[in-house]
């Protein structure tokens, strides 16, 4: 059996999920294999999601695959994931792709640029042969690959101090991971890259001054409003951000096919599952953040946006001009996102500025 490529972000079908679950179980060997995130155990959705994926595997194969899930530190720290699913410690590892950019300098470039893509487009390009050029950098790893989880637009991060232009953001220390962290680093930013567990002791004792997680829902769950006084948007950084699913190649093609359809099925469960989940929680969290706890909410203005804009496009094109693998995903990226363009303006941009005119909706009075 072929395996699919993921679905995009409208979720798993019906049909899919009948195929995968309605296959009678077989008097095979019982499978136990142990999956590590980079999170906190028990953190909502980015720590749940392994654990909805878990779930869902070890009931379409009627058990015959069993995935016992471990949060970060629990097993290995957090940027350990990676080591640990390689030399065979757990099978298979959940985390973001940024995460791992030193073992292979073209993963940095697979969960999304600075000023990239949109969700949809970035789904787009993945089952418009990005899947394939992104196997080839985790095939370096020796590890198979999996979209498991998208973002959505982030936000650009807490900060102890306003940022009123582009030279604010020179000499202070941030957390930023990524291709962000890069160009902030060459704006001046000092940039502290830590795990998630470690970002609000990090904040509360000064050793950096600003941090950039996820989004409101998130970034709530870790206290972040009560260290820091401003949170500020859009996140130029990473307009949707995926995360990534990897198995041990050599347990990967152990498997029989019918269960490596199981687990593509699962990642794209929970590829869903993180994008729709963060959709429905984050309007409510910015509200509470802004109206119950008093977070100033601001946004970059338009010269600090420019500014970090044409840092990032000579950086990404530094970057990848060292490696031709980065080379030729950014290439395609690029690509894409050029096609793109044009229709996202005038489908998703435009229906967005139409929503936003002065009109009575339905009794709904507009802010």
């Amino acid at each position: 059996m072929k395996r699919r490529q993921f679905i995009t972000n409208a979720g798993l079908s019906a049909t899919g999920l009948a195929a995968v679950t309605a296959a009678p179980a077989i008097a095979q060997d019982v499978r136990e294999w142990r999956l590590l995130h980079a999170y906190p155990k028990g953190y909502p959705i980015y720590g749940t999601a392994p654990e909805k994926f878990a779930e869902f595997v070890t009931k379409a194969s009627d058990g015959r695959l069993n995935i016992q899930v471990f949060g970060a530190g629990e097993v290995v720290p957090a940027f350990e994931t990676m080591d640990a699913v390689r030399g065979g410690t757990a099978q298979m590892g959940f985390g973001t792709s940024y995460f791992w950019k030193g073992k292979v300098p073209a993963l940095q470039f697979i969960p999304g640029l600075p000023f990239g893509m949109t969700v949809q487009e970035q789904n787009a390009w993945f089952i418009s042969g990005g899947l394939e050029l992104a196997q080839k950098a985790y095939d370096e790893l020796n590890v198979k690959f999996f979209v498991a989880g998208n973002s959505g637009p982030q936000m650009g991060g807490w900060f102890n101090k306003e940022i009123a232009s582009a030279a604010d953001l020179s000499g202070i220390k941030m957390r930023m991971p990524g291709l962000g962290g890069e160009v902030l680093s060459a704006m001046g930013t000092t940039i502290v890259n830590l795990p998630g567990g470690e970002l609000l002791p990090s904040m509360q004792s000064g050793a950096i001054d600003a941090c950039e997680w996820i989004g409101p829902y998130l970034d709530m769950a870790f206290g972040f409003h009560k260290v820091a006084e401003y949170y500020y948007y859009p996140g130029w950084q990473e307009p949707s951000g995926i995360n990534d699913l990897f198995v041990n190649m050599d347990e990967w093609n152990a498997l029989p096919a019918d269960l490596q359809e199981i687990v593509a099925a699962g990642a794209e469960l929970a590829n869903s599952y993180v994008l729709n989940e963060l959709t429905a929680k984050n309007p409510e969290a910015l509200r509470a953040l802004v109206e119950d706890n008093g977070v100033n909410l601001k946004r970059f203005s338009d010269d600090t946006l420019i500014e970090l804009g044409n840092t990032a496009g000579v950086l990404l094109n530094d970057l990848a001009s060292s490696d031709p693998l980065s080379r030729e995903i950014l290439d395609s990226i690029l690509s894409f996102r050029e096609n793109t363009l044009n229709y996202t303006d005038i489908s998703t941009r435009a229906v967005l500025e139409a929503r936003a005119l002065d009109y009575k909706y339905a009794g709904l009075v507009k802010n």
